[in-house]
């Protein structure tokens, strides 16, 4: 294994160490923690075989696509990564434990050498694509699970049917990319959730019960370490079987076990919700379970809500309004940009759509910032991306059935209101300008997307909430994780209106937030407001990267939305493991303390909140304008 890929997950790993060992998790570690070591600098882009056809998969419709992909330039533009998902095993053997492809769907697998995907993945490589296959945490994969048609499914007895890695990571993890050199790898939990021994299928000796530890509608009926320690093993074995370190990681636990804090610490992509559908409502419940994790994504480990449902239904070649807004929201939340139409038949328009440069660039952007909410209401938001090169994006997305005459100001882009702003429209191309405000007409289920050119407020530095990918909840105080109650809960889920509809379920309430506190509040302490900073809630540990800064800044203190009036909070900054500054203990309705550092030479911060109160979902706290200053401001 090469030292530098080794090195990244030995200090991942020594950041846990470090902390089990002191005991204390707030101590400073001195290292970036999330999850850097596979390929996913920016969010991966391609197509997966699941939203167009489920576990009906075979050679040509995969290739078809993938050769689409290439003919139409849009591998020229990003999309790489051609995924087979659920479908393709046929059994396992027991003489070897060696898992066996099925031969009728991908004839190229099957030769005198025995069963190997290596034909295909090599296929793919030559026309200048990565190869994804799909797994489960469990012995037994979601289609058998919840297939009502065993057409497609594995064969055989019970043990040659478990196709899942429980067992058999290492041999499994091995095979996909040693032998059969693919490039990703998504891992569903439906093997862990779906199989116990009061499931019907096990009842009737279909399948092998095994414990769940994945709950999905309950977040306190999860094993949350046990989620986890199978993946510790997974990432384990894909640094040994993967020595140029060209592997992704997918986390589908769909929100579960309180993957939302902590799947960016485990994988390259960590889904944020249940399976899209191809319907408008479905699309905002997927969306809405991203959109408020800004810094639970960084280059390297990203939100994923799911693939794109471009091509069916609500997002067809007859609804082109509603698929632009679903492309649109997907770059601007960094979201993977996984096609799951047959591209083979897919319309041009829509081609075009998924085929924006513009809007491309938002998501693959180097600086890797998940868009923060500038305006957040049931029927209208404003998301403003910081770019690398300086300038912003901002999306303005009517979620309603009506038109809005929205208000965009230089405040919701933290630039300057007696400048002039710039903006090009990245679907029409059309640029405008404007100073302090400017009006633009939201048509229903329109999103509107600018690139946005102007003089920041800031002039010398960066606040904090514009950069959440360089800024890491390590901690996020959250002890007690609560569904999410902002999240769209929408009747086109996979149980459509049987049942009693679907509460509030994915947990992330109370989690770390981009100008706004834990509970969506804006961020106020002592009675002042301001308009940028952190929200998080007391015994936290922020980590931030920092690139080049000289000095770091604070008005520090007890949210006045805190319900424990009499906890004190500390605040203390660290670079690179030393402390920098230190604050009074501060209590609820007490003015904020400004607080500052130099940052000189320093690589890693560290923003450490910390109190002896006993209810830390009872205390936010708030880094208000916390920013990043040039050296000499």
């Amino acid at each position: 294994m090469p030292a530098l890929l080794m090195c990244a997950f030995l200090g991942q790993a020594a950041t846990a160490a470090t902390s089990a060992a002191t005991g204390d998790p707030l101590a400073p570690s001195a290292r970036w923690s999330a999850y850097s070591i596979g390929r996913a600098a920016t969010p991966p882009m391609g197509w997966s075989s699941w939203n167009a056809f489920g576990t009906d998969i075979d050679e040509a419709k995969v290739l078809g696509s993938a050769q689409r992909i290439v003919d139409s330039g849009l591998a020229a533009k990003g999309y790489r990564y051609i995924n087979i998902d659920d479908g393709w095993a046929i059994r396992r053997q027991q003489t070897d434990g060696r898992l066996i492809i099925r031969p009728d769907r991908f004839p190229s697998s099957t030769s005198d050498q025995g069963s190997s995907f290596r034909p295909f993945t090599d296929k793919l490589h030559a026309m200048g694509l990565k190869a994804g296959i799909y797994s489960d945490l469990g012995r037994n994969t979601c289609s058998q699970a919840y297939s009502p048609d065993k057409t497609d499914l594995p064969q055989g007895s019970v043990a040659e049917r478990e196709v899942g890695l429980y067992g058999h990571i290492d041999q499994d993890i091995a095979l996909y990319f040693a032998d059969w050199g693919f490039d990703f790898i998504k891992v569903d939990g439906c093997g862990l959730r779906a199989y116990g021994a009061n499931s019907p299928k096990v009842r009737a000796g279909e399948f092998r019960a095994l414990p769940p530890v994945l709950d999905l509608q309950s977040v306190n009926r999860s094993d949350i370490a046990a989620v986890q320690a199978e993946f510790k093993e997974i990432n384990a074995a894909l640094l040994r079987h993967n020595p140029d370190g060209d592997f992704l990681l997918s986390l589908c636990v769909w929100g579960a076990a309180n993957v939302r804090a902590w799947g960016k610490d485990y994988g390259s992509l960590s889904r944020t919700s249940d399976d899209i559908t191809p319907a408008w409502t479905r699309m905002l419940t997927n969306f809405d379970s991203a959109v408020r994790r800004e810094l639970y994504a960084h280059p390297g480990s990203w939100n994923d809500p799911d693939m794109l449902f471009i091509g069916k239904g609500d997002f067809d070649a007859g609804h082109l309004t509603e698929a632009r807004s679903h492309f649109s929201l997907w770059a601007m939340l960094n979201a993977p940009l996984m096609l799951g139409t047959d591209l083979r038949s897919t319309a041009p328009a829509l081609m075009e759509i998924v085929g924006n440069a513009d809007i491309i660039a938002l998501n693959q952007d180097p600086a890797g910032n998940q868009a923060t909410l500038a305006y957040d209401a049931d029927d209208l938001a404003i998301l403003v991306k910081q770019l690398d090169s300086g300038d912003k994006a901002v999306a303005i997305f009517n979620r309603g059935l009506a038109p809005i005459d929205a208000d965009l100001t230089a405040e919701h882009l933290k630039l300057r209101k007696d400048a002039q702003v710039t903006l090009t429209d990245l679907w029409t191309k059309a640029d405008s300008t404007f100073t302090g405000a400017t009006k633009l007409r939201v048509a229903p289920r329109e999103t509107r997307v600018f690139r946005v050119h102007g003089e920041r407020t800031l002039a010398h530095g960066v606040y904090l909430s514009e950069q959440p990918g360089n800024v890491n909840p390590a901690v996020d105080g959250v002890t007690r994780p609560q569904p999410d109650p902002s999240i769209f809960r929408s009747s086109a889920g996979w149980s459509g209106t049987k049942g009693a509809g679907e509460r509030p379920m994915y947990a992330g309430w109370g989690g770390a937030r981009a100008d706004s506190t834990p509970y969506g509040q804006t961020l106020h302490i002592g009675g002042a407001g301001y308009a940028a900073g952190v929200g998080v809630l007391a015994n936290s540990r922020l980590e931030v990267r920092n690139k080049g800064y000289g000095r770091l800044t604070a008005e520090v203190g007890v949210d006045d939305s805190a319900r424990d009036r009499n906890g004190a909070v500390t605040f203390m900054i660290y670079g690179d493991g030393k402390l920098l500054s230190r604050s009074k203990p501060l209590r609820w309705g007490q003015p904020a303390q400004p607080l500052s550092a130099n940052l000189q030479g320093v690589k890693i911060v560290e923003l450490v909140a910390r109190s002896t109160a006993g209810d830390n979902e009872q205390l936010p706290v708030s880094w208000g304008n916390a920013a990043l200053l040039s050296p000499g401001h």
